[in-house]
């Protein structure tokens, strides 16, 4: 159903002389940071962020450094708060991983949920590894486990719809509200 109550930007784009489409648009200028890559990584980006000082930890959204792995902030967090957990061993299959790195990994991983949910009160956490690219890995050769925090209700119209997210906070914050929940481990 078309409106008939054109909006100022379509005033404004109309007046221009430019043409003007129906779609609504989601303002969010702080996301202008993950579509313009200042930081372009080369190699793996699994083994060169954590190769990068500790002081540097809050931009490369390391939240902790473990003996045999580390967690880090999904830079493209399908929720707020999804994190991690990857081995320093560049592997790509589970029983590449020594034993005491797997059972730091999955030590990691409880860790991680827990701090999800005592930090960020998620109502329920997904875990995930996508081993292989025919798996749907999008970093194929270096494995790592992802807890994503859910709530009751976090899909919306846009998932639907739009096949996006919205994230209400900036990696920045949510490095903040997790990084001291790791100290204990």
């Amino acid at each position: 159903m078309a409106d008939d109550h054109a909006t100022s930007d379509t005033s404004r784009a109309d007046q221009a002389g430019a043409r003007v489409d129906a779609l609504q648009r989601l303002w969010a200028p702080w996301r202008y940071g993950y579509v313009a890559d200042d930081d372009p990584i080369e190699g793996c980006p699994f083994c060169v962020l954590p190769a990068r000082p500790t002081a540097d930890d809050r931009s490369t959204l390391i939240l902790h450094r473990g003996r045999h792995t580390f967690v880090i902030l999904n830079a493209y967090p399908y929720n707020p708060g999804h994190v991690m957990v990857v081995p320093h061993a560049h592997v790509d299959r589970l029983d590449l991983l020594d034993d005491e790195a797997s059972d730091e990994l999955w030590a990691s991983t409880r860790h991680v949920a827990r701090v999800l949910r005592e930090r960020l009160g998620c109502n329920g956490v997904n875990l995930g590894m996508n081993l292989g690219a025919a798996a749907g890995a999008g970093i194929a050769d270096h494995l790592h486990q992802h807890v994503v925090p859910r709530w009751q209700g976090d899909t919306n119209f846009v998932s639907v719809v739009g096949s996006s997210r919205v994230l209400p906070q900036a990696l920045d914050e949510t490095w903040q509200v997790l990084a001291g929940g790791f100290d204990a481990l």
